[in-house]
């Protein structure tokens, strides 16, 4: 596939950037490069969860691919030290991008060219699909092996996506390593391939018209709601909530998510000499 110029590309500091293609219409191309392994600091949650801004607010409604320059990783997770040293670093950076990547109002594809570690994976999982190189790389929660627990939404979300209770018993307790095909078979990954098969996973499934009717994210929120709950610190309460007041609460909360979003956009085009805003 020749070069295809970037509709935007976002700095990840100390070094690294965000960059948003267009490889196909209403198909956009997440490619995140945060030299040597994409570790989840504040900075590539921040830049990661203003492209999705970006791509809501400011652009027609399509499909998000998102992928890794580096090929050895998708993302080796956190950098430890930096999340245990950042105030706040759950609640205002990671848990915010899983959030709004488990609840988006349009399809997303985790495109995965080599490892995907610990919250990395976990992040892979905050998608609606997930395609891995068939060739190299492998999927691991390798908590167990530097004596880190799960958090509940880490917890939660393999709980309520891996089709079998061993594969998530295995992954957890064995930290064991799975390959491509063994990722497929064990239902963690949808399909196995590179940008091409991503783009034919899209057109075969027609993802690009499934955020047409505006509730493709609402219907998320309520598949996923026990991970999305914890996600925002209100899993309890939720139990307690009927069914209106749980949609009252979702509307109310949706709605102070996108002033919030919409706000980030404009700081960036502020902040941004030469940008053009794509007409909705």
């Amino acid at each position: 596939m020749p070069p295809i110029p970037p509709l935007f590309t976002l700095p990840i500091v100390p070094s690294g950037s965000v960059t948003c293609t267009q490889p196909s219409p209403r198909v956009y191309l997440l490619t995140f490069e945060s030299p040597p392994d994409n570790r989840m600091i504040p900075s590539f949650c921040d830049a990661f969860l203003l492209a999705l801004d970006i791509l809501e607010h400011r652009f027609p409604k399509g499909v998000i691919i998102t992928t890794s320059a580096i090929q050895k990783f998708y993302s080796n997770g956190l950098d430890y030290d930096s999340a245990i040293k950042t105030k706040g670093f759950f609640q205002n950076h990671l848990y915010p991008l899983w959030r709004r990547l488990l609840t988006y109002p349009t399809p997303t594809l985790a495109l995965l060219p080599g490892h995907a570690f610990a919250a990395g994976l976990m992040t892979a999982m905050m998608h609606d699909y997930r395609l891995m190189n068939p060739h190299k790389g492998y999927l691991c929660l390798n908590e167990l092996d530097f004596g880190a627990p799960l958090t509940p939404p880490m917890a939660a979300i393999f709980r309520q996506k891996l089709p079998s209770p061993n594969t998530y018993r295995a992954m957890v307790l064995e930290s064991r390593r799975m390959g491509g095909l063994e990722a497929l078979k064990e239902g963690v990954v949808d399909g196995l391939g590179g940008v091409e098969e991503a783009l034919a996973v899209v057109r075969e499934a027609r993802l690009g018209e499934r955020g047409g009717s505006g509730v493709y994210g609402r219907l998320k929120g309520e598949m996923w709601r026990e991970t999305v709950g914890l996600l925002e610190g209100g899993a309890e309460r939720e139990g307690e909530m009927g069914g209106k007041e749980r949609e009252e609460r979702a509307k109310v909360a949706d709605g102070k998510r996108k002033e919030e979003g919409i706000r980030r956009v404009e700081e960036w085009e502020r902040r941004s000499t030469g940008h053009t805003r794509s007409k909705l």
